[in-house]
């Protein structure tokens, strides 16, 4: 990763949440699921904070990096149609080496439906890679 990150990057980002975003579509194999109402997803939320801060850490990766959530402390307090668009303001709290720490807030057009701590580490894609496929010929 390129030294030049510091604490304090600050990133926003929004997108439209469709039906496919919404509970049921979460395991459409449970009924439990299937039979919730069509709002946003708290599983699609946090990958949407997710999604927000890689796009702020991209011009900071070099090539063949990438990154992986390592953990989320997030709430989910208000539900938001599909429809409607959600945006993502996060901000850069901590940046020690390959580790990075976020603020995430998400607001629907309404108010704020989300918010937290969203952790982050730097990892050469190709490494990582060979270490799944390595764990995945250990499967019994």
């Amino acid at each position: 990763m390129k030294d030049t990150l510091t604490a304090g990057l600050e990133h926003t980002f929004s997108f439209t949440v469709t039906r496919e975003k919404t509970v049921p579509f979460v395991y459409p194999e449970s009924d439990l699921f299937r039979e919730m109402p069509e709002v946003f997803a708290t599983a699609f939320m946090v990958g949407f904070m997710e999604w927000a801060c890689m796009e702020a850490l991209r011009p900071y990766l070099e090539e063949g990096e990438r990154t992986l959530g390592t953990m989320i402390n997030v709430t989910h307090q208000a539900a938001t149609p599909p429809g409607m668009q959600v945006t993502a303001r996060v901000k850069c709290i901590e940046a020690d080496g390959k580790r990075t720490l976020w603020e995430v807030e998400v607001s629907d057009e309404v108010e704020v439906i989300g918010k937290g701590t969203h952790e982050r580490f730097v990892v050469s894609h190709d490494k990582f890679s060979a270490r799944v496929a390595a764990k995945g010929q250990q499967k019994s």
